[in-house]
């Protein structure tokens, strides 16, 4: 769940407001193009991270590549101490889950400075596949990440219920081939037969293990028909908590600048907390009440 500006201490005035305002507040004018413009970067560095893993591309453009991973690590980190900055509770922002992504997309470069790529520490390379994470920066910029995020944990519940069935289902199907079958035909032990059982159920079916006997085809044969409605139930609850959400009044990152609190209507007129005046709201380039 994305941060509140009560969570981070969102400021009251100033030069750290109006930042604040860019950086975190995306249903604004600046805001959207910031955003847009940090997606095309983090779009970039992964390029660059993916083409510098290709040995033939990186022998001929180590300059080039090394260069364009100092800038995007030089205007990453540039950002997360913006980010630091803006707020008035700076470790809470740290220590959330996208100011720890932030972080790691940025450290191992870094990190890399100081312990050089020697042979004793050769090892200290993996930290470079670390900058992965700046790709998980995305879900932050797009509505429908978040939308997606609280379909899902509302349907949290119901998920787990359902994994729970799931769960049963494989032990006591899987425990039955080891009984049946027996490990002179694969199924050597119940673990074994359990991971039998969830590959035939998720219909991936590897072939490394088959049932040999009538009764053993017949059971995988009802695993596989009922794998096809296991499948569908947890996209049926998601959905179903997505169509929901498309009835409620879509919320927008706008803040009362009193009580700092954040998703105000973008045509609401005063705070639905504290009940003072709400500034006019920018989007679109349009300014409206």
């Amino acid at each position: 769940m994305a941060l509140t500006a009560a969570d981070l201490g969102k400021p009251e005035s100033g030069w750290k407001l109006r930042l604040y305002t860019i950086i975190f507040e995306a249903d604004t004018a600046a805001g959207r193009r910031f955003d847009q413009w940090l997606i095309v970067a983090i779009l970039l560095s992964i390029a660059v991270v993916m083409a510098d893993s290709v040995a033939a591309i990186s022998a001929h453009l180590r300059l080039p590549l090394n260069i364009l991973e100092w800038f995007f690590t030089l205007l990453f980190t540039a950002e997360y101490v913006a980010r630091l900055s803006c707020v008035r509770k700076p470790w809470r922002y740290a220590l959330s889950f996208y100011g720890i992504v932030d972080l790691l997309s940025v450290l191992p470069t870094w990190l890399a400075m100081f312990w050089p790529e020697a042979h004793a520490l050769i090892d200290v390379r993996i930290l470079r596949l670390l900058r992965i994470f700046r790709i998980m920066k995305l879900s932050a910029m797009f509505s429908e990440y978040q939308m997606l995020g609280s379909a899902l944990y509302a349907s949290r519940r119901k998920i787990m219920v359902f994994l729970s069935v799931v769960l049963m289902v494989v032990v006591v199907l899987g425990s039955l081939m080891y009984v049946v079958e027996g490990p002179q035909h694969g199924f050597t032990s119940v673990p074994t037969s359990i991971y039998w059982a969830i590959t035939t159920l998720t219909t991936v079916g590897f072939g490394d293990i088959t049932p040999k006997t009538d009764i053993g085809r017949f059971i995988s044969s009802l695993m596989m028909l009922l794998g096809w409605g296991t499948l569908a139930v947890p996209t049926g609850i998601v959905t179903s908590e997505l169509t929901a959400q498309r009835f409620m009044q879509k919320p927008t990152t706008r803040t009362c600048h009193d009580c700092l609190s954040e998703g105000h209507a973008a045509d609401a007129h005063y705070c639905m907390h504290c009940g003072v005046a709400l500034p006019a709201y920018q989007q679109d380039g349009r300014t409206g009440a």
